[in-house]
């Protein structure tokens, strides 16, 4: 018989003392959230200046809802016509104008901060897309959106149409000339949906444009709709980071099965809490500075007033350039009774969509003339995938040239130029700029390439030139240190597909030859033009210098001594 001791049982853990902790424990005994965080402070986050971008999007969206609820507080979202009756501006003293108009006005004028508050926020979208731009760009270009990491591209996608969706929504608010126009060519292009399209338009609007309801309903979407399901998409972005862990840039150690950097707590936590108060600060230092939006110089809105540089956000300039380059006559098409209006069909809908298609299909492509099925958590160097690249390269150029095609007017009155002129170069660039730009990024990237295969081979110029006894002149290159080397060499090259023959041992033609046909030759526009890694074969046979090799002791210590400590050729 035996009895237990208090001796053997084990001492319960110490009772928390101070506040902090007993809320702490107070907390974690009823959701056991102490997993959780102690999972996420060993969190391992990779090291980067760019890996910031993403943060800058984040905090930008942060300022956004911080200045968005004080708006809330003194907009008033209605059609309604009022007079203006403010003091300032004393050109708006008087003024027939709609109640969101005067209300955006008085916020600007007689609301302590509300000017700042408004141009801060407007600062805080145009950087918040931006940001989202270029974190997209580096996903791109480095290949982090390869698997595991396909989805969590699409909600990046998702994320970007949904901030056109609150950028739009929201300068089209305060019911001034600009905001006007833009709904009215919104208008247009809803119109111009074959069949449904009136309906449609009779269906936002509430009734003929501009109708009573529309900026009510905007409102509602601006702070309500469109923001829930971004704060939704960011959790889900931010949860499958966190659950797929980060990618991290190629180097000596990294591979796909480690990650190397800091752990979230207390490092990260706090190189991301300053990130935060800079981008903050920031944003509020150009809102204090930098007027934007004026939206008494424009007055409110009235459909008869045409004038040059009625421009939106940089964001959607792409579109308004497109409008602006389809050519007018001879594209509006009568069939069976139903007009076709296909000079805003085409570059309202056909071109957006096609870009927009080429994001959301490219990583399921490349996977697919690759067969690649693994897991990559090690991010490509851009020149060791000169295909991607340049495609990437070629979209930005099409985007960028519909952005300046969008800012026509404004480039023909500062330059003196005709616009007619200006619209036909910028026709002829869109379709010729990609395709330059494409080829030129391809070969640049292809010449890094041979330069990389170069320096592992033979290693760094260093501009010592040395004489040999029997009078041979060599230059002494440095070789590459292990980190270099690891860099330059450890990439994969695939080569294009190759299928099965187009008729089995019986001479029948295969099924599914035609298919797999088309996909060799999407592969061998990826990979036939490429440069293979150095392997450790050529490492070693560039290191073996022949009859340099062979020489005496004597002539060997002759080579040394007038080359100082520079390291043998390579």
């Amino acid at each position: 018989m035996s009895t237990a001791t208090d001796d053997t049982k084990r001492d319960a853990p110490a009772k928390p003392t101070t506040p902090v902790g007993k809320a702490a424990d107070y907390l974690d005994q009823r959701t056991s959230i102490g997993v959780a965080v102690k999972e996420f402070a060993r969190k391992v986050f990779p090291d980067h200046w760019s890996f910031m971008l993403g943060e800058i999007a984040l905090f930008s969206f942060v300022v956004l809802i911080i200045s968005g609820i004080f708006l809330t507080m003194f907009f008033e979202p209605s059609m309604a016509l009022t007079r203006y009756e403010g003091e300032h501006p004393a050109s708006m003293h008087g003024e027939l104008m709609s109640v969101a108009f005067a209300s955006t006005v008085d916020m600007s004028f007689e609301v302590r901060g509300g000017l700042l508050m408004r141009q801060i926020h407007h600062w805080s979208a145009l950087v918040f897309m931006a940001s989202i731009v270029v974190h997209m760009m580096r996903v791109f270009f480095t290949g982090a959106f390869r698997k595991p990491r396909e989805i969590n591209w699409i909600v990046g996608l998702l994320l970007m149409i949904l901030g056109l969706a609150a950028g739009f929504t929201g300068y089209s608010l305060p019911d001034d000339v600009l905001s006007g126009n833009g709904l009215r060519i919104t208008d247009g292009v809803v119109k111009a949906i074959p069949v449904v399209g009136s309906f449609m338009s009779y269906m936002i609007f509430g009734g003929e444009f501009p109708g009573h309801h529309i900026v009510p309903r905007l409102f509602t979407l601006h702070i309500l709709v469109v923001p829930g399901i971004l704060l939704a998409l960011i959790a889900l972005h931010l949860f499958l980071m966190v659950l797929q862990k980060h990618t991290q840039f190629p180097g000596g150690g990294r591979t796909d099965k480690n990650v190397v950097g800091y752990p979230a707590l207390p490092v990260y936590v706090a190189k991301m809490t300053g990130n935060f108060f800079i981008v903050f600060g920031v944003l509020a230092l150009m809102g204090a500075t930098l007027s934007i939006n004026n939206v008494w110089n424009y007055g409110a809105f009235d459909p008869s007033p045409v004038s040059a540089g009625a421009q939106p956000d940089w964001y959607m300039l792409f579109l308004e350039g497109s409008l602006r380059l389809m050519p007018g006559p001879g594209w509006e098409w009568v069939i069976f009774g139903y007009t076709l209006p296909m000079n805003v069909i085409i570059p309202a809908m056909v071109i957006p969509g096609l870009l927009f298609t080429f994001l959301f299909v490219y990583p399921f492509v490349e996977a697919r003339v690759t067969r690649d099925d693994k897991e990559h958590h090690v991010l490509d160097r851009p020149r060791n995938v000169p295909v991607r690249t340049g495609l990437g390269v070629a979209f930005l150029a099409a985007f960028i040239i519909l952005a300046l095609a969008g800012s026509n007017d404004l480039i023909a009155t500062h330059f003196a130029l005709s616009i007619n002129a200006i619209t036909w170069v910028f026709r002829v660039l869109f379709f010729v700029g990609p395709v330059f730009a494409y080829y030129i990024t391809k070969r640049i990237c292809l010449g890094l390439q041979r330069k990389d295969r170069e320096l592992v081979l033979h290693g760094h110029e260093s501009g010592r030139i040395v004489r040999y006894a029997n009078g041979e002149y060599i230059e002494v290159h440095t070789p590459l240190d292990e980190q270099e080397r690891w860099l330059r060499v450890n990439y994969e090259a695939p080569a294009p597909l190759e299928i099965a023959p187009k008729t089995d041992a019986r001479g029948v033609k295969r099924k599914g030859y035609a298919a797999d046909k088309r996909w060799q030759g999407l592969s061998r526009f990826f990979y036939e033009d490429r440069v293979s890694p150095v392997t450790p074969a050529e490492v070693e046979a560039a290191h073996s210098h022949g009859e340099h090799d062979q020489l005496n002791g004597s002539e060997r210590q002759a080579v040394e001594a007038g080359a100082g400590t520079t390291s043998r050729e390579h």
